[in-house]
């Protein structure tokens, strides 16, 4: 009560407020009068009366008036309005002429149309006061408000709508969903038409609403997603605080019940039952079990294991992530014979479990699962499976081996029959006998041809040789004693001449193909035709060695060189074989410290008469001898060379190229020609074949100014150009003579003018040649420019007419 009075002052003083601040421009006293009008303002008057100020009443104006008479809003009046109709009002601004009307007499206002305040809650105008005779200003032009007084006539509206939540499955009472808001149209600052309170108009059962904030809550705790995993909700918001009169809008609420893992697994049935043939291999998948999880997502997802100890150790269970499904594969072979069902206890257990709802229980099942192995008609097994058998290497032909067994697992026990796989034994060194299995020599042995043989025994069924089983078969040859012993290499020694008695000649060692199962043991003796022999001995080591020793002092190479020892060696057996060996025996000139020298008569001449540091000195005199030619073959290439190239220096700084025309007669400085015309004397110059003294060419002349001290032009008819060719030809054969020396080419350039040219060639090679048939005489109308030439070649003719004449 007390908070709805102080609100009551409160809007009546801000009322009061905006009255006062109305009027302080709308009635003015004189001492205001200045603020309001200016000195020589036309609205005062000619006597210097004081201006008056403005008097009107407040202006507001209620929206959506439905009457049929226009809308009084108000009046303005100026205090100097004396009612005589001489003042006349106008109005000017937002909807003045059109809106808003004013009486021209009485200043009263009306509105003419229906006003929305949710469009335009004010309008700003303009008032004036004129004199009706002169239509001038009485009072300064005042600007005004008329204000659009608001009704409750626009209802809350929820404009983020539709409204789509969440809230998890048996979520405590007073779980927060969502907040939704609706906004009103109406004036916030007015009354209640703005204020909101928000309530639920369906779903009640299930949830509740904040009548202030809009937050949306649960009701109950028991929400349960595998009964009912979404929910409508209508909400009201209603303004007017809810109070009897209010606007109200409503909106749909979808609320979606989320999952936990609250539901163990289950398997539908308490028992599945397989059947796989007893010949699957290991891996081979028998079934598919699934336990059913009324969760959804990963609250699903689950793991099985076998729990029993037979299970596990013949059957393996994985889950495919995809299906979520038990997979039961193989683990060990099957045998119909052995066992015929085999019971495995299957668990599934989900992988996420939430601890906040174990109490509800044990989220975990199991069921059985029978096995059925179903008989098939099976190939024979080995029995036993030793695959090991020996036989000696000099069994008979047909002896036995070794005996295998096959036995039909299945029930019927069919009879056997054996073969031996021939792609592993194609030479048929062994037989097998086909009924009962006996291994048998088909061949003569050779331990040391082959100490092992690996072969491949096949046993089928004697009606169905469909069904065959194979076994590996190694067979070791044991060695018998059938190779004698052998020297291990040819030996040969050596002696000196002067050799003393007793000393070691040669330690002996022999090899035999044989492996006795205690080892070998040789002997070692001199042959029977060696027992005349007083030239050497034999001793027996005892460690299947012998050593050869010399018997009297010295030998004589000139006598006898080579001497031959026969020796005998024996097994141990057996029985006992034995083999004769030759030692050769050289005999050798030695230095004094038996270092040998030579083994042959020819070079014991030879040393006699040239002792080795002679062959030394010999050797390192040859050795200088051959340095010091290609020190002198070095020297003499290099000299030559250097010649060479001082030939071809003359020649190559000679090497002339141009391309320049010239530029006619009168340029006689555009190149000098002397260069090229020395060349026709080059081989006297350079030889100094004049033989005169210097003012000849000779030898004290300098050939290079003797080069440029030719005149520029000789006029000879005889031209002799062997010079070049002989000079040419004498370095072609120097180049070919040295190899050594690179090829120095000498290249001339001439530039070719061009087809289609009215003037000849004016090169001189052609005219210079012998019995020219050209006639120059078309020069002399060249011009000036050519004068020289045509004189030249013009001469140049006549003298060719007065030899030929």
């Amino acid at each position: 009560m007390a908070k709805g009075l102080q609100g009551f002052l409160w809007t009546m003083l801000l009322l009061f407020c905006a009255i006062q601040e109305l009027g302080s421009w709308a009635v003015h006293t004189a001492v205001e009068g200045p603020g309001l009008g200016q000195p020589g303002d036309p609205a005062l008057l000619a006597s210097g009366r004081v201006k008056r100020g403005w008097v009107w009443n407040q202006f507001f104006v209620v929206e959506e008036y439905t009457g049929t008479e226009p809308l009084y809003v108000g009046k303005i009046h100026s205090d100097s309005d004396e009612g005589d109709g001489s003042i006349k009002y106008t109005i000017s601004g937002e909807g003045a002429g059109t809106i808003f009307l004013i009486d021209e007499i009485t200043g009263d206002i009306h509105a003419t149309e229906r006003l929305d305040r949710e469009q335009k809650t004010f309008y700003t105008l303009r008032a004036q006061a004129r004199d009706r005779q002169t239509d001038q200003l009485l009072e300064p032009e005042s600007e005004f408000i008329i204000k659009v007084q608001d009704i409750n006539d626009s209802e809350p509206r929820f404009l983020e709508g539709p409204y789509i939540g969440s809230v998890a499955e048996l979520s405590p009472i007073g779980t927060s969903v969502m907040q939704v808001m609706a906004s009103d149209a109406d004036d916030p600052t007015y009354g209640s038409s703005a204020r909101v309170v928000y309530s639920v108009l369906e779903g009640e059962q299930h949830f509740t609403v904040d009548s202030k904030t809009g937050v949306i809550r649960t009701a109950v705790a028991d929400l349960d997603r595998e009964t009912q995993d979404r929910y409508e909700v209508v909400i009201r918001a209603t303004d007017m605080a809810g109070q009897l009169g209010g606007l109200s809008g409503s909106t749909t609420v979808t609320i979606v019940v989320t999952d936990v893992n609250d539901n163990p697994p289950r398997f539908p049935q308490k028992m599945y039952q397989f059947s796989i043939v007893e010949t699957a291999p290991v891996g081979t998948a028998i079934g598919r079990v699934k336990a059913e999880d009324s969760d959804v997502g990963e609250n699903t997802d689950m793991t099985y294991q076998v729990k029993d100890e037979e299970g596990v150790e013949m059957f393996k269970v994985t889950t495919d992530s995809n299906t979520q499904e038990a997979i039961i594969t193989v683990q060990k072979p099957l045998d119909y014979e052995s066992k015929k069902v085999h019971t495995v206890v299957v668990e599934a257990l989900n992988k996420f479990v939430d601890p906040r709802f174990v109490d509800l229980g044990t989220f975990r099942d199991q069921t059985i699962v029978r096995v059925s192995v179903l008989d098939v008609d099976e190939p024979p097994e080995f029995r036993p499976p030793s695959n090991l058998m020996e036989v000696q290497e000099d069994a008979h032909v047909g002896s036995v081996v070794g005996v295998v067994t096959a036995l039909d697992p299945d029930t019927a026990n069919h009879p056997v029959r054996y073969a031996i796989d021939r792609s592993t034994d194609a030479e048929r060194i062994f037989d097998i006998d086909a009924k009962t299995g006996a291994i048998v020599t088909g061949k003569v042995l050779d331990r040391e041809t082959a100490g092992w043989h690996n072969i491949t025994v096949l046993a089928m069924e004697a009606d169905n040789h469909s069904q065959v089983s194979r076994a590996s078969l190694r067979i070791r040859i044991l060695d018998v004693n059938d190779n004698p012993p052998e020297l291990a290499t040819p030996y040969e020694a050596a002696v000196c001449e002067d050799a003393k008695p007793g000393q070691l000649i040669q330690t002996i060692s022999v090899v035999d193909r044989d492996e006795p199962q205690s080892g070998h043991r040789f002997y070692f003796t001199l042959a029977p035709e060696a027992t005349n022999n007083h030239h050497f001995s034999l001793l027996d080591i005892q460690d299947n060695t012998a050593a050869v020793h010399t018997q009297r002092v010295g030998f004589n190479r000139q006598e006898q060189d080579v001497y031959l020892l026969p020796i005998l060696v024996v097994d141990s057996g057996p029985p006992a074989l034995s083999s004769t060996g030759t030692l050769t025996i050289r005999v050798c000139g030695c230095d004094s410290n038996g270092a040998i020298q030579s083994c042959n008569s020819t070079a014991y001449v030879v040393s006699a008469t040239l002792s080795p540091g002679a062959l030394i000195a010999l050797l390192v005199c040859v050795l200088i001898l051959v340095v010091l030619v290609l020190l002198i073959l070095t020297l003499k290439r290099h000299h030559k060379s250097h010649l060479t190239s001082e030939d071809d220096e003359d020649m190559r700084d000679n090497v002339i190229k141009y391309n320049d025309e010239g530029g006619g007669e009168q340029d006689t400085e555009a190149y000098d020609m002397s260069a090229l015309r020395s060349l026709y004397d080059f081989s006297e110059i350079k030889g100094g074949d004049g033989g005169g003294g210097p003012g000849e060419g000779g030898p004290g002349r300098n050939p290079a100014s003797e080069l440029h001290a030719l005149p520029q032009w000789v006029q000879s008819p005889d031209l002799d150009f062997s010079v070049f060719r002989d000079y040419i030809c004498r370095k072609v054969e120097q180049a070919d003579e040295d190899l050594s020396v690179p090829p120095y080419d000498s290249f001339q350039t001439y530039a070719f003018e061009g087809s289609d040219s009215p003037v000849p060639s004016l090169s001189s090679i052609n005219t210079w040649s012998s019995g020219s048939e050209q006639d120059f005489s078309y020069l002399g109308g060249w011009g000036p420019r050519f004068r020289q030439l045509a004189a030249l070649y013009a001469g140049r003719r006549g003298e060719e007419d007065s030899e030929e004449s």
